[in-house]
């Protein structure tokens, strides 16, 4: 299993800037130190004049595939799994995300953004964040918080991991907790 500490869970309510957060740790990690190889991926927002239609995912080496949308209406989407309005295109999730966890020798991060609802449809995706895990390379990664006093599963076996370190993001607390985040990964990066 990783190491004390070194998994790193980012949790708050929707739009508080999770993924924001995670996405600006990344790109301070890349300019500080260019040498750290990191690889993951994170999900983003589609939207189309003002309205959220879907969700995309993302490499962070900026590759894309849609991961849920409202728009998608063909036969073979009728038959994917529905996650409030968005339909959850599976398959096309899985041919981009997990190739970004697969362990290798050199990988000093992984980013997993985020171990939530519509990802967890597949039923490949947990199983290689438990191997992301268990390979004692740093994570970080975004979970969402319980609903209505209700976690997910999978999540919550996530949150109580004895190497998890919880974060829960405010709008307050959103610059300190970056700095934080931040600091203590390039401190367990550098001893990696």
């Amino acid at each position: 299993m990783a190491a004390p500490g070194k998994c790193f869970l980012i949790t708050g309510p929707p739009g508080v800037g999770k993924s924001t957060l995670i996405m600006r740790v990344f790109e301070s990690l890349k300019s500080s130190n260019p040498s750290f190889k990191i690889q993951g991926f994170y999900t983003r927002e589609i939207r189309q004049g003002g309205e959220r239609v879907g969700f995309e995912v993302v490499t962070l080496d900026g590759r894309r595939a849609p991961l849920a949308s409202t728009t998608t209406s063909s036969s073979e989407s009728s038959r994917w799994p529905t996650v409030g309005k968005y339909k959850v295109d599976v398959a096309s999730f899985e041919s981009l995300a997990l190739p970004e966890l697969e362990v290798k020798d050199d990988t000093d991060l992984f980013i997993i953004d985020e171990v939530g609802k519509m990802e967890l449809y597949s039923s490949s995706f947990f199983p290689a964040v438990l191997k992301v895990l268990e390979s004692n390379i740093p994570v970080l990664a975004s979970i969402p918080i319980p609903k209505f006093g209700r976690d997910i599963p999978a999540v919550a076996r996530l949150r109580n991991h004895p190497d998890a370190s919880l974060f829960t993001l405010n709008p307050s607390n959103r610059d300190a907790m970056k700095e934080q985040i931040y600091s203590q990964l390039v401190d367990i990066l550098r001893k990696h």
